[in-house]
């Protein structure tokens, strides 16, 4: 299993954009530094616990101080940017980064953010969404062509040997591409399978997560291609210490019990994913907080307790994925415990995943 992180960003409100930005950068270098393989980062113009609405600019900042480890947003909003202008952005990012570059795309589920963009009907997002894909392919073709479409217009130019256009294809000829599943069945996860894109879930209980397993893995297979679970990648809360107890304090008394709290249990409840977090269905709601949270939700504990709660969950998914990502969360007073959660895991934790059953099996 691979390691990366979700730079959502989970900041408290009152952080300076200045310290948003910083933090993204230099999560990032850490990031990198530790070994982690990806590190994608989230837009919202609007929200107030969400506050990057360039992912591209952390992107950039980051590539110039690291060497390894992937980048991408998670995810550009399609219908809210031109998509020629997005195309030509985003392999020239591709291009900077030389493969180390993923593209990360969704419709939008915010109305807020819509609205900042003149939409009050978000009911065409997903048709938006599609065309804006299509344009972005051309693009990248370097081919000419014209079109008009129901949403955009967009062209590529004939090219003049006298004045030569510049590459507008992504590095190597390709962009890898990711899309986003916020429901199940999940319509994204399916065009995803379809297309050959990486599916990204965000953790709603394991049932939502097996069905998005499966559809991703019967588009897949209609689509004439191999598909395993290596392509996937799942969005978790995972705190690691030394001990049990100072992961759960680290967790309950820290950025991702006041996250929670805060932000993101009501914004679960307002897209009704909480109740497939529930261990016990008739429980209520609001009994769920932060101690509930780190014993049935969140991954914390030492490095044998995490490795012992990974693999029971693998097994409850019948068997592994490809990539866990966790959320980055507000530690920016003191971030070297949570920073020593991040090597922990990646370095102590995923790499013995597997053995004890393997060896015992031998």
């Amino acid at each position: 299993m691979q390691i990366g992180m979700f730079q959502t960003p989970f900041l408290r409100p009152e952080r300076t954009p200045k310290q948003v930005f910083e933090w993204a950068v230099r999560q990032a270098v850490h990031a990198d530094k530790i070994g982690f393989s990806e590190y994608w980062i989230g837009e919202h113009g609007t929200l107030n616990w969400e506050g990057i609405p360039s992912p591209e600019l952390v992107i950039a900042a980051a590539a110039a101080q690291t060497e390894n480890i992937k980048f991408g947003p998670l995810a550009h909003l399609l219908p809210y940017h031109h998509p020629a202008t997005l195309a030509v952005q985003t392999a020239w990012l591709s291009q900077v980064l030389e493969g180390r570059y993923m593209l990360g795309v969704a419709t939008g589920a915010y109305p807020t953010d819509a609205a900042l963009r003149g939409i009050t009907d978000m009911s065409k997002n997903h048709a938006m969404m599609l065309e804006a894909i299509d344009i972005m392919e051309k693009v990248w073709k370097a081919e000419p062509f014209q079109l008009e479409g129901e949403f955009w217009n967009a062209g590529f130019p004939e090219n003049n040997p006298k004045k030569p256009l510049r590459d507008v294809r992504p590095w190597g000829g390709k962009m890898q591409m990711a899309m986003t599943g916020l429901s199940a069945p999940s319509p994204s996860i399916a065009f995803a399978g379809t297309h050959g894109f990486i599916p990204a879930s965000v953790y709603a209980g394991n049932d939502f997560l097996r069905s998005h397993f499966e559809t991703y893995r019967e588009k897949m297979q209609e689509a004439g291609r191999e598909s395993d679970r290596s392509m996937h990648r799942v969005v978790r809360d995972v705190i690691v210490a030394d001990t049990d107890a100072e992961a759960r304090k680290l967790a309950v008394d820290g950025g991702i019990g006041l996250a929670w709290k805060e932000y993101i249990k009501p914004t679960y409840e307002r897209f009704g994913v909480l109740p497939g977090l529930l261990h016990d269905a008739s429980m209520d709601p609001a009994d769920v907080d932060a101690e509930y949270l780190a014993e049935h939700v969140w991954i914390t504990g030492s490095p044998e307790t995490v490795r012992q709660k990974l693999e029971a969950w693998c097994g409850e998914l019948g068997g592994p994925f490809g990539t866990l990502l966790i959320y980055s969360h507000d530690y920016i007073d003191a971030p070297e415990a949570w920073e020593r959660s991040m090597e922990l895991l990646v370095k102590e934790v995923a790499p013995k995943i597997g053995q004890v059953s393997q060896s015992v099996a031998a």
